[in-house]
């Protein structure tokens, strides 16, 4: 299951490593797909929603929900 979250201040590929890097060490084995030009984050794994928003935040970025 994939779910889509929106993530703001993102605005480049080293951003987006960052974001990717933060899910996967809360979330072994997801699956991370960033789009810096819709400012979305696509998690594909059973993660709950909490786990994503920290370790966004944890990452230096404002998480905004689902998109």
């Amino acid at each position: 299951m994939t779910t889509k979250y929106k993530v703001d201040g993102m605005t480049c590929g080293g951003c987006a490593r960052s974001v990717t890097n933060a899910i996967v060490k809360a979330a072994p084995g997801a699956k991370v797909e960033v789009d810096l030009a819709a400012g979305t984050v696509a998690v594909d794994a059973a993660v709950a929603a909490e786990a994503v928003q920290k370790a966004v935040e944890a990452a230096g970025f404002e998480f905004n929900g689902q998109a």
